[in-house]
């Protein structure tokens, strides 16, 4: 199992000019950690829906790297979306997912079914064409510059150690963090008026 807060450092070594989607307990972490504020999007009151709306982000900026950083109790409640992700196969989507067996921002409830599936196999028999899953921290280091090289929709789980956090409970950020209607027109203004905020552009 990966210290979460490792594994985000670990992945924002190889971000680069990315832009990254958050949602739910890795939104606070990645915000601590992150050097490109400017081209980071929070995604927040919308459990679930995180992968929808990097799909959306990376088909509307193809020149750009899009990072989502989903959650693996997210994921469970669209897992819908896998198929629509490898159906439109945006290549410039790296779908990350924190795989700790937990509603996190919640206290923690177990998901269903954990130890019985693998999100993994889920992505690859969707038709993502990169599936990788990580349980060791040193096995990522060593692949995660690889894995980037490759076309995606990239899918790639790690085994995250939950650590019951009773600040993280009702999704909080750092003080100083965007909400994410005025992140979403921080992103637009860095990587030019052609993203879309409430159904208008520019």
């Amino acid at each position: 199992m990966i210290p979460q807060k490792t594994f985000l450092a670990a992945l924002n070594h190889h971000r680069r000019d990315a832009v990254v989607l958050t949602t739910m307990g890795a939104r606070g972490d990645w915000a601590a950690l992150s050097e490109h504020p400017k081209r980071d999007l929070p995604v927040s009151g919308a459990m679930g829906k995180a992968s929808s709306v990097a799909l959306g982000v990376a088909l509307a900026q193809p020149k750009h790297k899009i990072f989502l950083i989903d959650g693996d109790g997210s994921l469970l409640m669209n897992l819908g979306n896998l198929i629509t992700i490898a159906h439109k196969a945006p290549t410039n989507l790296y779908h990350f997912v924190i795989d700790n067996g937990v509603y996190g921002t919640t206290g923690g409830q177990p998901l269903p079914g954990v130890g019985r599936y693998s999100l993994m196999n889920l992505a690859k028999a969707s038709g993502y064409p990169s599936c990788h899953e990580f349980d060791q921290l040193s096995d990522f280091e060593s692949n995660i510059g690889a894995i980037l090289q490759e076309q995606g929709p990239a899918f790639i789980c790690a085994k995250v150690e939950y650590i019951h956090d009773p600040n993280a409970v009702g999704n909080l950020l750092p003080p100083g963090v965007s909400p994410t209607r005025e992140a979403w027109k921080i992103v637009r203004d860095e990587l030019g008026n052609d993203l879309a905020i409430d159904g208008t552009s520019g």
